[in-house]
């Protein structure tokens, strides 16, 4: 468990330091987020979180709580940074953007994620806010009502096909979660009759979404508003990077009876490094959290038989912005996993 709280509260102090400050502490954010985490990974090669029953690891939810409220705080001194409030210089505010940028998308979206699958409704909730104010409040929905359910199928926008290139898929899968999400809420509403929630969840998505977009024109400016969709959008663009990653080119079988095969360990990728799995919170151990969404952070699994990625979730989601660089290194995984299904 220390190896979470060491990989996800560093990033913390240097980005607050270097939102406030500017300087070597803004470089120091952007030199941890975007290198010294790979450094990491390589200096840690070897050493493991012991695996076990899950009463044999400690909880993850406090610090899932910690990150969750420190999001706030810390989106306000990523956006006063870049908007030039604070007095930054123009390279300051750069190393800031690309830091608070990759944290909200890698550290955020990973802890947010965690949260939205908690059975306590107010883990849930704190997930959900975080989601809204990286304007991707109906992930909130899509994830577990959508994606869970129909991962590696073509009824998931989120899973992307073979061949498909990452600019293909990020529109198909924002606009398609959200619409599928909506679907599902709706459904799941009409299910429940006169026992559902008179505020339907779409509404918080949408009007909360807009409302922080207001409140910081208000607060920072145009500016200010600019580059907090700027942050956001940066944020939900890596969240996607990931799910393109996780399931690119991986598919469910189709039974007689038209339904897919049951969700296995075949269906994800996976990552084993420990230090960038710490950061993000265990998310590259994917194909067990689809096997047991509720199992904490903390005791997710790597066996044998799951697919792995050559290199850590966040290098192969960079690789995924060349895509005919990705597709050299991952179709041919593709083609011998699925060979070795048949």
């Amino acid at each position: 468990m220390v190896w979470f709280w060491i990989a996800t509260t560093i990033p913390i102090a240097l980005l607050t330091l270097g939102g406030l400050l500017g300087g070597a502490w803004a470089v120091a954010a952007l030199l941890y987020m975007g290198g010294l985490i790979h450094v990491m990974d390589r200096l840690v090669h070897g050493a493991a979180v012991r695996t076990g029953d899950d009463e044999e690891f400690p909880s993850g939810l406090v610090l899932s709580v910690v990150l969750g409220l420190a999001h706030f705080p810390v989106m306000a001194i990523g956006i006063a940074a870049v908007a030039g409030v604070t007095g930054l210089s123009l390279g300051a505010k750069l190393c800031c953007f690309l830091a608070f940028g990759l944290f909200f998308g890698q550290v955020s979206n990973a802890n947010a994620h965690e949260l939205i699958h908690k059975s306590a409704r107010w883990p849930r909730r704190l997930g959900m806010w975080v989601y809204i104010t990286l304007l991707f409040g109906h992930h909130t929905s899509a994830h577990p009502k959508v994606h869970h359910i129909w991962v590696a199928t073509a009824k998931d926008p989120n899973s992307a096909r073979d061949g498909e290139s990452f600019y293909h898929f990020w529109p198909r899968a924002w606009i398609g979660s959200f619409k599928a999400g909506w679907h599902a809420e709706n459904a799941m509403r009409a299910r429940a009759g006169a026992r559902k929630s008179p505020l339907h969840p779409y509404v918080l998505y949408v009007v909360g979404g807009a409302a922080c977009v207001l409140l910081t024109a208000w607060l920072a400016g145009v500016g200010g508003m600019l580059a907090y969709v700027a942050l956001a959008s940066y944020g939900t663009m890596q969240l996607l990077l990931s799910d393109y990653v996780q399931h690119y080119g991986l598919r469910r079988a189709v039974r007689e009876s038209g339904k897919p095969e049951p969700v296995a360990a075949g269906h994800s990728w996976n990552a084993p490094q420990l230090y960038t799995s710490a950061l993000m919170l265990n998310a590259p151990r994917h194909s067990d959290h689809h096997a047991t969404p509720h199992r904490d952070f903390p005791a997710l699994r790597l066996e044998d038989g799951m697919p792995v990625l050559p290199q850590s979730l966040p290098l192969m989601a960079s690789l995924a912005l060349w895509p005919r660089m990705w597709r050299r290194v991952m179709d041919p995984r593709v083609a011998k996993l699925r060979a070795s299904q048949q």
